[in-house]
C-alpha cells in the first residue's frame, strides 16, 4: 500500500492554532460503522454517544519540558534539543536542530549545573546525549526546558496547561496525547455518573509522532518504539469488559497502541512494560478496541494509517473530505471524532 494513499486536501486556514475554550466545546464528526450515520456534534455531547458499562481507555502520560537549548563549550554555537526517550537515568535520545553542528563528541552546557554530551549519532537529526548535572535532573528540566509543541503550531500558548490532559500525570512524553485534551474534570463526573467506566494506561509519546512516512510503500516504514505500561488493575479492568460484552473505547492512538501491544491474539490484555513499535495500517484486525475517539491527522502519516484501519481507508478520507467541507479545526489543538 502507497503512502500518497492516505493523502487528502487540507486548507492551511484549518489548522488549529489555539485550543478551544472550554476544552469540551470543541466539535464531534461521530461516525457509526453499522448504520453509516454520520452525526455532527460538540465534545460535550459525547455521553449521549455512550452507554452504561462503555470502558473508556485513556493515556494518563504528561508532556515533559523536553525542549532544551545547549551552547557548544568550544564554539559558543546554540543547538536545540528535543528530549524523547530515556534510556537510563542519565541518558536520552533526542532530535536537535541544527543537527550538522551536532557532531559525536561535542560537549554542551545546558545550565551552569549541567552538561551533555553527545554520545551517538542518528538519522533525521537524531543524537543521544549523557548528562552530567549536580542536584534532581527533572527539576533541572523543569527550570531551563520548555514544552515543545508541534511543527506547524505557530502561535504562543499562553497557558501551556492547556497542552495537558486533566488527567496527565506521569512525566516522560515530547507531545500531548491530543484527543484526551477535550475532556474537563466536569464531563467525565457526568461519564462516571451514567455508568461509563475509565481504565488508565501510559505511553510516552516519543520520535514517530515527529517523522513522517518518507517510503512510497508504508510496509517499508520503520516506527520508532516508545515506552509503555498497564498496571494489573488496568489490564483486569480492560479484560473483565472484554468478557462482558462491553465496548472497550481507545481515547485516542496511543491507548490504541498500548492495548494492541499489551494483548495476546485472543485479545487478553496483560500487565507489563516495555517498548512498543506496533504500525497499524489497513488491513489489521483489532484484538481489543472496539471504538476510538481521536483527533483528525496529518495526511500521510500513521496516524491516519491507523484509523483507516479502523474504519477503512476509503471511508476515512471520505470523512476527512467532509471535515474540511464543514470546516472542523485540525490536528492538535483541533476537533474530535468518534468512530464505533
Amino acid at each position: 500500500m502507497n503512502k500518497h494513499d492516505f493523502y487528502y486536501y487540507l486548507p492551511k486556514e484549518l489548522i488549529a492554532q489555539s485550543p478551544i475554550e472550554p476544552r469540551d466545546g470543541s466539535r464531534l464528526l461521530a461516525y457509526n460503522r453499522t448504520s453509516g450515520d454520520v452525526s455532527h456534534l460538540h465534545f460535550y455531547d459525547l455521553p449521549s454517544l455512550l452507554r452504561k458499562g462503555d470502558l473508556l481507555v485513556i493515556n494518563n502520560t504528561k508532556v515533559l519540558p523536553a525542549k532544551v537549548t545547549g551552547i557548544k563549550t568550544d564554539t559558543g554555537a546554540k543547538i536545540s534539543f528535543l528530549l524523547h526517550r530515556r534510556i537510563d537515568k542519565d541518558t536520552w535520545e533526542t532530535l536537535c536542530r541544527p543537527a550538522k553542528r551536532a557532531k559525536l563528541g561535542s560537549v554542551l552546557e545546558f545550565a551552569p549545573d549541567m552538561t551533555g554530551e553527545i554520545i551517538a549519532e542518528g538519522d533525521e537529526g537524531a543524537r543521544t546525549l549523557k548528562f552530567t548535572y549536580g542536584g534532581v535532573f527533572e527539576e533541572i528540566l523543569n527550570r531551563i526546558g520548555e514544552v515543545p509543541l508541534p511543527h506547524y503550531i505557530h502561535k504562543q500558548l499562553k497557558n501551556i496547561d492547556r497542552y495537558q490532559t486533566v488527567y496527565a500525570d506521569r512525566s516522560g512524553s515530547s507531545a500531548a496525547p491530543t484527543a484526551g485534551l477535550h475532556f474537563t474534570d466536569r464531563l467525565i463526573s457526568e461519564l462516571k455518573d451514567m455508568g461509563v467506566e475509565f481504565a488508565e494506561v501510559l505511553l510516552h509519546v516519543g520520535l514517530g509522532t515527529f517523522l513522517p512516512v518518507k517510503t512510497d510503500d508504508i510496509e517499508d516504514h520503520k516506527m520508532h518504539s516508545e515506552y509503555y505500561s498497564v498496571t494489573r488493575a488496568a489490564a483486569d479492568r480492560i479484560n473483565a469488559a472484554r468478557a462482558e460484552g462491553r465496548r472497550v473505547i481507545a481515547v485516542g492512538t496511543t491507548s490504541v497502541r498500548v492495548l494492541e501491544s499489551s494483548s495476546t491474539p485472543d485479545g487478553t490484555v496483560h500487565e507489563g512494560s516495555g517498548d512498543t513499535s506496533i504500525f497499524i495500517y489497513p488491513p489489521y484486525r483489532f484484538k481489543v478496541v472496539d471504538a476510538l475517539i481521536t483527533n483528525f491527522h496529518l495526511p500521510e502519516s500513521t496516524l491516519i494509517m491507523l484509523v483507516s484501519a479502523l474504519a477503512g481507508r476509503e471511508k476515512t478520507l471520505e470523512l476527512y473530505k467532509t471535515a474540511v467541507e464543514q470546516k472542523y479545526r485540525f490536528f492538535s489543538f483541533g476537533d474530535a471524532m468518534l468512530i464505533e
